[in-house]
């Protein structure tokens, strides 16, 4: 687990997770991120959108695992900035006493650590600075004070494995983390992909492979491997907006073409 110090924001090249904030209008980012994020949303303008859709996306199947599934314990692994409402103000808005696990391995993130950890009285929550590619997180012992493994957990690896390229070894990482949960535990994924708009998501690589972040974008049959031995709940592996929407998605034209422009794939299994 990451533990030797505190580590030092680097300022001289982007970084995803601050990209992303400012995707979200968010402001814990710096002119270098703001460069990057600008040349991402030239080449794919929809990359806002693709922004908003992930992270409603986290907020509606978090509410469902909690107030449908009664699940009280939520592992977040690629937490990135808090922007508010983040996974834990979703879950114990549901369950005041569900208990929250964060990890990431930004020293950005760490410098919001704070954030993460304002629990309600009934509730848990706590951060862990580690990176899933090479910390055994679910072994922490940080973890371990907060979640019990032996009752069921949502493990949550939202817009993380397009972050994590196939010499790292994505579908074994996935795996080894669920095969530490209890029976009745859920995996919650997003990812985004090639599959709706080509061009533009090549573009999109292109800007985060200069700046030194290796992205690679998944094809639909990819990401349902991810879920493979679980059961995914309804509505499956599907786009993202597709996903248990708050309100009937009945778009056609234009608006149903924005809506698959932003290219993100999401879906929630159960461990049998």
């Amino acid at each position: 687990m990451t533990t030797s110090g505190k580590p030092e924001i680097d300022t001289s090249r982007p970084h995803s997770a601050r990209m992303y904030d400012y995707y979200l209008g968010g402001k814990d980012w710096y002119p270098v991120d703001e460069v990057a994020a600008e040349k991402v949303i030239k080449v794919c303008p929809q990359i806002r959108l693709t922004a908003e859709t992930n992270r409603s996306f986290m907020h509606r199947a978090t509410r469902a695992l909690a107030t449908e599934y009664g699940v009280r314990q939520f592992v977040d692994i690629g937490t990135g900035i808090p922007t508010p409402p983040n996974l834990h103000q979703v879950a114990q808005e549901a369950a005041p006493d569900a208990r929250v696990v964060y990890a990431d391995h930004d020293a950005t993130v760490l410098e919001y650590a704070h954030v993460l950890m304002r629990s309600t009285p009934e509730g848990r929550t706590a951060y862990i600075n580690a990176d899933v590619r090479e910390d055994p997180i679910l072994d922490s012992p940080q973890l371990r004070e907060v979640i019990d493994l032996d009752k069921p957990v949502a493990l949550s690896l939202v817009a993380l494995l397009h972050f994590v390229p196939d010499d790292c070894k994505p579908y074994e990482i996935v795996s080894g983390l669920v095969d530490k949960l209890a029976s009745g535990s859920f995996l919650v994924l997003s990812h985004c992909t090639y599959d709706f708009d080509q061009v533009a998501w090549q573009g999109v690589k292109k800007v985060y492979d200069a700046g030194g972040t290796t992205v690679q974008w998944r094809a639909k049959e990819e990401v349902e491997s991810f879920f493979d031995g679980l059961e995914l709940i309804d509505p499956q592996v599907t786009a993202a907006h597709d996903w248990r929407p708050d309100a009937p998605v009945e778009a056609t034209g234009e608006e149903a073409d924005l809506l698959r422009s932003a290219a993100l794939y999401a879906g929630v299994g159960r461990k049998p």
